[in-house]
């Protein structure tokens, strides 16, 4: 519980005293606010871990069930976030009703503190408990975005995930393509079965077959025992393919067949295995661009491309940019056991001005490497570096302030060069300082012959 944010709604300001006096030394930070009509607001900026919220307000909603109704508007917006409801005894009925509409439980007014306090630590138990197991399973950044272009994503997100169609999911790299595969599997109906995760684009020829489709003992010099392939992991449930725009031709014959047939062979084995799965392929190539038969095969396309979706760059989403970061903000304050960190209005402008050619991932990385240097309460505009790494897209380039493909070109093998160099060839170091994933980092090392 040290360091938790809890979040307190009540135009009591008796009630907002004495829960901010039990909760100071327990919590990482008491957050508390009379009108709830402030609450959208609050959620915006904050990263509250829980919420206490009244029944009753004197508020101008008067929906007669004020309690209910910013619940609600809670659960739209955070539908992960628990909230705790405070009621008067001769409400307890209306509480019971917001138990059905999303409460995590409810406390009656007077209360006993350490009844309280058992229902707030059960409570954050089990959502850290969840964050534990999310990232187990790579998941433990949220989809959040509440600009336009977001929430038209998240509308068709709803409409196609419980449907078992094909997805080709869009976009520049660093967009989070992964997330919606993952987001599209959680709201599936295959959401309770394996949601298996390849790079394709990382596999040489060599390893195609085997990883995906199995092989069996002694199939080749390596092949010490039966294995599965990755379709047959995730059978009954969701395969994803990222990358599915740089494999070879070769390749794409095989995939194809595959998904055609509706059956793998294993390497070194002649009989046919049938499969069942839901397929989501990612790619950063343009669509115009994947359909060139010299690089991309028509009908794969057609098979893995029932439905796509365009994930949109970060530069386009707006205030998101700023939620974004502030999620980063929380999450490395905390795991850097920093005090809690807000950005300054230098400092949004900032973010807001950039144009993110490395998207979500290069936001994330220049917030981690800010909090890791951080001294004050505040992170300034001259806290925020980004990465020199990242090529900058063509319809964002300023011809009087940003040097041209070439020079980008350069600036990228020489910083590359430099920080393999200063790590000692140590890739996973380099990686991190460069703000790119190990495979990424390997790929430049082989298109710069470094």
């Amino acid at each position: 519980m040290k360091h938790a944010r809890i979040l307190i709604v009540d135009d009591d300001p008796d009630v907002l005293t004495a829960v901010r006096l039990l909760l100071k030394q327990k919590v990482g930070e008491v957050i508390t606010e009379h009108n709830p009509e402030n609450i959208p607001a609050i959620l915006s900026k904050e990263m509250p871990d829980l919420v206490l919220l009244d029944m009753n307000f004197k508020s101008t909603i008067n929906t007669g069930n004020e309690g209910l109704y910013w619940l609600n508007r809670i659960k739209t917006s955070k539908p992960e976030l628990p909230v705790i409801m405070i009621t008067a005894y001769g409400a307890i009925d209306l509480a019971v009703t917001s138990l059905k509409q999303g409460a995590a439980d409810f406390v009656v007014k007077p209360w006993q503190n350490e009844q309280l306090m058992a229902v707030i630590a059960g409570l954050l138990s089990k959502k850290d408990n969840k964050k534990v197991a999310d990232n187990k399973t790579g998941t433990d950044l949220e989809l959040i975005g509440e600009s336009e272009v977001m929430q038209d994503l998240l509308y068709k997100i709803s409409k196609i995930a419980p449907t078992d169609a094909n997805i080709l999911i869009l976009g520049e790299n660093g967009t989070g393509k992964d997330l919606i595969a993952t987001a599209i599997h959680k709201q599936s109906r295959r959401a309770d079965k394996p949601f298996v995760k390849v790079d394709v684009g990382a596999l040489t020829e060599s390893l195609f077959e085997s990883e995906l489709f199995g092989h069996k003992k002694g199939a080749f010099t390596d092949a010490r025992e039966d294995r599965i392939g990755r379709f047959e992991a995730a059978n009954g449930g969701t395969l994803f393919l990222d990358e599915i725009g740089n494999i070879s031709l070769q390749q794409q014959a095989k995939l194809l067949s595959v998904l055609q047939n509706r059956q793998v062979i294993p390497l070194g084995s002649n009989t046919p295995v049938s499969i069942d799965i839901r397929l989501v392929c990612a790619t950063n190539v343009p669509l115009a661009d994947l359909a060139n038969e010299h690089r991309f095969r028509k009908d794969l396309i057609y098979r893995i491309n029932t439905v796509d979706l365009q994930v949109p760059p970060l530069r386009e989403r707006g205030e998101d940019i700023l939620r974004i970061a502030r999620h980063f903000l929380g999450k490395y304050a905390q795991k850097y056991m920093k005090s809690t960190i807000d950005l300054d209005k230098r400092a949004e402008q900032k973010l807001l001005k950039y144009h993110y050619p490395g998207n979500v991932r290069e936001l994330q990385y220049s917030i981690e490497r800010a909090i890791i240097m951080a001294e004050g309460e505040s992170l300034k505009a001259e806290d925020l570096i980004f990465s020199p790494i990242e090529h900058v897209p063509e319809n964002s380039k300023n011809k009087t302030n940003i040097p041209d493909e070439h020079n980008l070109v350069e600036l990228e093998r020489i910083t590359i060069s430099n920080v393999v160099e200063k790590h000692g060839g140590n890739i996973s170091k380099a990686a991190k300082e460069l703000g790119i994933t190990r495979t990424a980092l390997y790929r430049r090392l082989s298109k710069y012959d470094i």
